[in-house]
C-alpha cells in the first residue's frame, strides 16, 4: 500500500488511518480521458450531507464544475451510505480533486494520456514470469523440464517443455491459462498497434529489436505452446503441481523435488481425470484445452503472416490439428490436482471450441469452420458466471468468450447473433450492478479482479462493434474499480499509478523475500468474506491498513500472507493488457468534441462553424404546425422537433407528424407526461425518482414507436420544461440518450409567453431583436446554436412568433449560417 500521491501534500484529503473520518470519496487513480465516463463513488458510515459535490482544481483549490450527487444507494459493504458522482459533462485536461460533504478525493488527472504506457507496464511482469531463461533475474530457471505422466509413453520419459511463464506466485505452468493469455497479448497487437512500444530484446532485456514487446512476448508464449503439443495427436496440459507449494523461493533457486532430478512432470492430456495422491480433477475430454491450442496458434498464424513464412506454417498446421483433437474428445480439460483440492476447475468448453473454430475460418477462409463456430456459440450463448453469485475456482473459464467478437467481425448477420449474446452476458451483469454506487454486479469469488478485466473487455469489444453506449458506465466502473474506485480506495495492480495507492506486499517470492517488485502485474482481488474464512493456511503477517473496509461482502489485504486477495496473475495480467492498449487506443482515436455542456447536457455546438440547429418543442398545442413546416420546405432548411409522448399519441397531430418524418426532419422525444424533474428553486432537488424518469421516458419512445420512429433514430432527448440536472443526464445515458438544451443567450425560448404572465412575457419583436443582438455581439455570434422555439402556444397568447419565422430564416441565411438538424450539429 502507498499513501504518497503527486500533490497530495498541499491538498486536503481523506486518509486510511485511525481518524474520525467517516466518509471518503474514491476515485480511478490513473485519471479519466475528457471524452470518456467520469464517476467518482462518496461513501460514508455515517449519514451526512451529500446531494452536491464539487471539482476544484488541485493547483489553486478554486472550484471549476459543480454537480449533483446521485440518489443515495444505501449500504454497500463497510459503508452505510454510497452516491455516485458523475462529473462525465467536464472535459478540460487537468488535475483536479472532488469535494463532497466533508470528503475530500486525492488529486487525479483528467487527460487523453492517462492510459498511455499502462499496457507496456503491465508487460513488465509478463517477463518477470518467464521460465527457461527469466530476463528479470538475468538468469535461467527449469531448463530441465521434464519427464511426462499419464502419456502414452513410458512415466518418466524425458520431453522438452521448457519456457513459457510460470502461472502465479507459484511455478506451475498451465496450458489452460497460457494459452489464454498468449491470445489475449496477439489479439492487442493486432486490434491496437500503435500503443505498443519496443523496449525491450525477444528474450526481454533492454534494448528495442525492431519487434514491439507485446509481440515479443506474445511468441514466447506461442513457442512455448508448439512445445506443448509434439505431435499431431499428442496434448500436454500442466507442468508440475501443488508440490510446488512448499516454501517461498525464486524460480532460479527451485530443486524441483518431483523425484526425477531438477526436472519436473509434465501432465498429458487424456480427458480423464488425474491427480498423483488423494485429490483428482473432473475431467472428460479434450476440448477445452485443445480449442485454446488452436485458436492461440490460429492467431499467432495470421500475425506472422507475410513475415515468417515457415512460422506461420508451423502454427496453422498445430491450430488445425489441435482443434481436431478437441472436436473428437468434446469435454473439458482440467488442471491437476496432487496432495491438495485445489485445482482449476474449468466446466466448460464450447467457448473454447468455438474461437478455435472462429479463428481457422478466419484463417482459411473455411466457411464450415465459421459455421461450426456459429453451432459452439449456440450451445454456449452466455459465460455462465455473468448474473451468478458464486462459481467455482476457474469454473467458467476463459471469463469472457473472445470466439463472440471474432465471429461478430465476420459478417453482419453474425454480428447481430453474436453481439446479442454478448449483451445477454452483460445485461445479466447490469441487472446486480445497477443497485450499487459502485455498478459492481461481479462476484466475489477468487481471482474476481480477473473477472473484472475480463467483463470490462467484452462490454468495451460490445460498444465498439454495435455503437450501444447503454452500458459504457457499467464498462469504465469495472477499470475504475481496478484502480481505486473501490471500497479500500487502493489500486489492483503492483506499481500503477506510479504514485498511487496500489499493492506492495504481494503473495511473491520476489517481493517478499528480495523485495523485488513485482511491476505490473494484477492481483487476485477482493473475495466473499466467507470463502476468505474458510481458505486453508492464510495468516496475515501486518496489521491491516484496510481494516476499516473490510466486511462480510468482501475482504482484500496487501499483505503477503493472503494468497487469495494479494497474489499476482499471469493470465489475468495478460487479459489487463488487452484491456489497457483498448483504453489507450480509443483516447488517442477520440478528436475533442467542440461541445458545451450544462448539467451534462449538450446545449451548444461547434463555435467555430457558422451552423445553426433550429429546434421545435411541443406537448399540448401544435398550432404553430403547419406555418413553421411551410416557411421550412420554401427555404429548403432542415430542423429538429421535440414532442411529448402524449402529442404522439393524439390522433390531431398524426398528419403533422408523419409529414415531417416523409420530409426528413429530427423527431426526438420531449419526455411522455412533460413532468417537472427537479425543483425551480433548487436545482439538486429531484421531483422524480429513476424508475419514475425511465418510465416516463419509455413510454414516449413507445408512442414514438406507433408513429414509425424507432428509439434508435431518436437518441437526441430535450427534457419538459427545458429543466433538469446532472442526475437526469446520467439516467438519460443509461438508456442510451443524450440530453440536449437550447442555447442560452437569447430570448428564442420565451415564444410560449402570454401578456397576463406581466413581466415574463416577450413579444415576437423583442425576441427577434434578442437574437440579432447576441449574434452581432458576440465574436462567436449563433455558432452552434441550438435554438429553440415551440411548435404551438396557449391560445391566451395572440402573438405567434413563426408569423416571424421567415423573416428570421432570412436573416441567418444572409449571415450565411447553415441550419442543420441536431444530430448533424452534435455528432462527432
Amino acid at each position: 500500500m502507498r499513501l504518497v500521491y503527486l500533490l497530495f501534500l498541499l491538498l486536503p484529503f481523506t486518509v486510511t488511518g485511525k481518524d474520525s473520518t467517516t466518509a471518503w470519496i474514491r476515485i480511478n487513480q490513473l485519471g479519466y480521458t475528457p471524452q470518456g465516463s467520469k464517476v467518482a463513488v462518496w461513501c460514508a458510515k455515517a449519514p451526512a450531507q451529500a446531494n452536491a459535490f464539487t471539482l476544484h482544481d488541485a493547483a489553486t483549490n478554486q472550484p471549476v464544475w459543480k454537480g449533483s450527487s446521485s440518489a443515495d444507494f444505501g449500504a454497500y459493504g463497510p459503508f452505510t451510505h454510497t452516491r455516485r458522482l458523475n462529473f462525465t459533462a467536464f472535459k478540460q485536461p487537468g488535475t483536479y480533486y472532488l469535494a463532497c460533504g466533508e470528503a475530500r478525493s486525492p488529486a487525479f488527472r483528467i487527460g487523453p494520456d492517462v492510459y498511455n504506457g499502462t499496457a507496456d507496464f503491465c508487460l513488465q511482469y509478463m517477463r518477470q514470469q518467464r521460465s527457461g531463461y527469466n530476463p528479470y533475474l538475468k538468469d535461467s530457471c527449469h531448463t530441465h523440464d521434464g519427464f511426462t505422466v499419464y502419456g502414452p509413453m513410458p512415466d518418466g520419459t524425458h520431453i522438452n517443455a521448457a519456457g513459457g511463464w510460470h502461472d502465479a506466485s507459484d511455478y506451475l505452468q498451465y496450458v489452460t491459462t497460457s494459452a489464454n493469455a498468449t491470445y489475449h497479448l496477439l489479439a492487442a497487437w493486432r486490434d491496437f498497434k500503435p500503443v505498443f512500444g519496443d523496449t525491450c530484446a525477444a528474450n526481454g532485456i533492454g534494448g528495442s529489436n525492431g519487434v514491439a514487446d507485446v509481440l515479443d512476448e506474445a511468441r514466447w508464449g506461442l513457442d512455448w505452446l508448439l512445445k506443448m503439443h509434439p505431435a499431431d495427436d499428442q496434448l500436454f496440459n500442466q507442468i508440475a503441481d501443488d508440490r510446488d507449494h512448499r516454501g517461498m523461493r525464486l524460480p532460479t533457486q527451485d530443486t524441483a523435488g518431483y523425484g526425477q532430478g531438477l526436472e519436473r512432470p509434465v501432465y498429458f492430456c487424456t480427458g480423464q481425470p488425474q491427480g498423483l495422491k488423494q485429490y483428482k480433477n473432473r475431467s472428460t475430454g479434450l476440448a477445452s484445452t485443445a480449442g485454446k491450442f488452436a485458436s492461440a496458434f490460429a492467431l499467432g498464424a495470421m500475425v506472422y503472416q507475410g513475415t515468417d513464412s515457415v512460422y506461420t506454417a508451423l502454427l496453422q498446421h498445430k491450430a488445425a490439428t489441435a482443434y481436431a483433437l478437441g472436436a473428437t474428445h468434446p469435454g473439458v480439460c482440467q488442471t491437476a490436482p496432487c496432495g491438495a483440492p485445489y485445482f482449476y476447475e474449468e466446466d466448460n468448453w464450447m467457448d473454447d471450441m468455438e474461437l478455435g473454430a472462429a479463428m481457422l475460418g478466419k484463417l482459411s477462409h473455411r466457411q464450415a469452420l465459421t459455421r461450426q463456430a456459429l453451432a459452439w456459440a449456440q450451445q454456449q450463448p452466455l459465460t455462465p458466471w455473468m448474473g451468478a453469485d458464486t462459481a467455482r475456482h476457474y469454473q467458467w473459464y476463459p471469463f469472457h468468450n473472445f470466439g463472440h467478437y471474432e465471429l461478430a467481425t465476420q459478417t453482419p448477420a453474425l454480428q447481430k447473433t453474436a453481439m446479442n449474446y454478448y449483451r445477454q452476458g452483460i445485461q445479466a451483469v447490469w441487472a446486480k450492478a445497477q443497485h450499487n454506487a459502485f455498478y459492481r454486479g461481479i462476484p466475489f469469488i477468487w481471482c474476481s479482479n480477473n473477472l473484472t478485466v475480463s467483463f470490462a473487455i467484452q462490454c468495451n469489444r460490445y460498444r465498439q462493434l454495435t455503437k450501444d453506449t447503454r452500458y459504457q458506465q457499467l464498462e469504465q466502473a469495472c477499470i475504475d474499480w481496478l484502480f481505486g474506485c473501490n471500497p479500500w480506495g487502493t489500486a489492483m495492480v503492483a506499481g500503477l499509478p506510479v504514485n498511487g495507492d496500489y499493492p506492495e506486499d504481494p503473495h511473491s517470492s520476489f517481493s517478499h523475500l528480495y523485495h523485488y517488485p513485482v511491476s505490473g502485474g494484477l492481483v487476485d482481488g477482493p473475495v466473499y468474506g466467507s470463502i476468505y474464512k474458510n481458505l486453508i493456511g492464510i495468516q496475515l503477517h501486518n496489521g491491516d491498513e484496510y481494516a476499516p473496509f473490510q466486511s462480510d461482502l468482501a475482504v482484500y489485504h496487501d499483505d503477503f500472507g493472503d494468497y487469495s486477495t494479494n497474489e499476482p496473475t499471469m493470465d489475468g495480467t495478460a487479459s489487463l493488457v488487452y484491456l489497457l492498449a483498448a483504453q489507450q487506443f480509443e483516447a488517442s482515436q477520440q478528436k475533442p468534441r467542440s461541445v458545451t455542456y450544462s448539467h451534462g447536457a449538450i446545449i451548444r455546438g461547434d463555435s467555430t462553424q457558422r451552423k445553426i440547429a433550429l429546434v421545435f418543442s411541443a406537448d399540448e398545442f401544435a398550432d404553430g404546425g403547419p406555418v413553421i413546416t411551410k416557411i421550412l420546405q420554401e427555404h429548403n432548411i432542415p430542423a429538429s422537433f421535440f414532442f411529448t409522448g402524449r402529442f404522439y399519441r393524439n390522433p390531431a397531430h398524426a398528419a403533422l407528424i408523419q409529414q415531417l418524418k416523409r420530409k426528413g426532419y429530427y423527431l426526438g422525444p420531449h419526455s411522455d407526461q412533460h413532468l417537472l424533474y427537479c425543483d425551480w428553486n433548487k436545482r439538486d432537488s429531484l421531483l422524480v425518482n429513476q424508475q419514475q424518469f425511465n418510465a416516463d421516458l419509455l413510454q414516449c419512445y413507445q408512442a414514438m414507436a406507433k408513429q414509425g420512429i424507432p428509439q434508435k433514430n431518436a437518441a437526441w432527448f430535450l427534457p419538459p420544461y427545458e429543466w433538469y440536472n446532472d442526475t437526469i443526464a446520467s439516467w438519460a445515458q443509461l438508456l442510451q440518450v443524450q440530453l440536449v438544451n437550447y442555447t442560452p443567450g437569447t430570448l428564442s425560448h420565451a415564444d410560449y409567453t402570454w401578456p397576463q404572465l406581466g413581466k415574463q412575457y416577450r413579444s415576437c419583436a423583442t425576441i427577434l431583436q434578442s437574437i440579432k443582438d447576441y449574434e452581432q455581439q458576440h465574436p462567436a455570434g449563433l455558432n452552434g446554436f441550438l435554438l429553440l422555439m415551440h411548435a404551438g402556444t396557449d391560445p391566451r397568447r395572440t402573438e405567434k412568433c413563426w408569423d416571424e419565422l421567415d423573416h428570421l430564416l432570412t436573416y441567418l441565411q444572409q449571415k450565411n449560417y447553415k441550419m442543420v438538424t441536431v444530430p448533424t450539429l452534435l455528432q462527432p
